[in-house]
């Protein structure tokens, strides 16, 4: 079969853009074709004929941009020029993918994320007007909703609010969706009566992933850890959600200057860089700034995952809210132990129901036996060898390859 990804942004740390990636590779292990296309390719070599560069797609094009301020954050007295703005970009984008279905002989569609989150409101509705008037059948794989993401999509405007939730999730009756976690399933079922499969995120765990070698060492030297130190991972993106200021406590409730925390993301998706800010004002009122590292800043924005994972003792993971949590996937697969904040509404009934080993907290709550825990996982590095070995077992069980290979097979047969 060939089948065409529509997706805003590839080649970057995001979990939508990792997990496409891993679904590119098992939909061509199980004999697909894969055309690509994207708003933007972030470190992604386009150098398969098969990819295609629509700027129209990306977020943050002018159309994509001005929308958003418009309908969420510096809204008009009325919302008529947006509307318009909506209808117009959305015909432009049916256009191209319309082009680009015919001159690929496209016979099924991969929405992800654009056809369930409206941070891209023509992109959601051209993808639903091309569906609508071709007939081909999509598979929707919907990582998060507007309803699970508080105020931040709900307008001022009642025309506005009533467009996203006519468009978002795509409803029509030739989609199947796709969604990530338990809580999607649920989600369907009582809002809309609609069966989903769910697909958790995975990782390969056939391919050696997170390993010392005496390279990759280097890494840490370059961004100030010392031989005799001992890095802590946040291998995440700077959001809110993310947890990182207890990360950044951890770091000071352990009382070690040995410690030192490896913050590996980028802040682009903080507006205004507000909770950069704060981690950066609480840094320097703990004392921690020879002590917190974030590893962009340093000019090392584009290391490898698996060689950022190699060499760190433990994972901090202390979100709030995941659609899934690819990072403690990852941290499973580099045989890391992970400390992690039972997060909302996936760790609990999704990942932490297999039994890992970890160090759980709720709330963001550093409770002294937390951090006693903690530290004997930090100061033994044999105990944290075995943890990473027991962990990796069990998500080779649960997660891996083979099992989205047995979900894709269902969704695209």
């Amino acid at each position: 079969m060939r089948i065409g990804i529509i997706i805003g942004r590839i080649g970057g740390v995001d979990g939508v853009a990792l997990e496409t990636i891993k679904w590119i590779k098992v939909l061509k292990k199980i004999g697909h074709e894969v055309f690509l296309i994207s708003g933007e390719f972030e470190n992604w070599k386009m150098e398969d004929p098969y990819h295609f560069h629509c700027p129209l797609l990306s977020f943050f094009s002018p159309e994509a941009e001005w929308e958003q301020r418009k309908a969420f954050f510096e809204p008009e007295k009325s919302p008529d020029s947006l509307i318009d703005h909506i209808e117009n970009v959305s015909n432009l984008i049916f256009t191209e993918l319309e082009k680009w279905v015919i001159f690929n002989k496209i016979d099924c569609l991969l929405s992800e994320n654009a056809s369930a989150l409206p941070c891209h409101i023509s992109m959601g509705i051209g993808i639903k007007k091309l569906v609508e008037k071709t007939g081909i059948p999509i598979v929707t794989h919907d990582h998060d909703f507007y309803w699970e993401r508080g105020d931040r999509y709900k307008s001022v405007h009642p025309e506005i609010n009533k467009l996203v939730s006519d468009n978002f999730p795509l409803l029509i009756p030739h989609v199947k969706h796709a969604v990530i976690n338990s809580f999607g399933v649920e989600t369907f079922k009582s809002r809309f009566n609609i069966p989903t499969v769910m697909v958790p995120n995975v990782m390969d765990f056939n391919t050696s992933f997170g390993v010392p070698t005496s390279e990759n060492e280097l890494f840490l030297r370059r961004i100030g850890v010392a031989k005799t130190e001992i890095p802590l991972l946040q291998v995440t993106r700077i959001v809110r959600r993310k947890g990182i200021e207890t990360a950044i406590s951890l770091v000071e409730k352990l009382n070690d200057k040995k410690i030192k925390l490896v913050i590996s993301g980028n802040h682009n998706d903080d507006e205004n860089n507000v909770y950069y800010n704060e981690l950066v004002d609480q840094i320097h009122d703990l004392n921690l700034m020879n002590q917190v590292i974030f590893a962009a800043e340093e000019g090392i924005k584009h290391v490898d995952l698996s060689d950022f994972y190699a060499h760190g003792r433990a994972c901090t993971y202390f979100s709030t809210y995941e659609g899934f949590g690819n990072a403690f996937i990852e941290s499973v697969l580099a045989k890391k132990p992970i400390f992690v904040n039972n997060y909302k509404p996936v760790y609990s009934q999704d990942i932490g129901c297999h039994g890992f080993e970890t160090v759980l907290i709720e709330d963001n709550i550093l409770t002294d036996k937390a951090v006693e825990e903690m530290a004997k996982t930090i100061y033994n590095p044999k105990l944290a060898q075995q943890i990473g070995e027991y962990n990796f077992e069990l998500g080779k069980k649960h997660f891996s390859f083979e099992i989205l290979e047995q979900k894709l097979n269902l969704l695209f047969s």
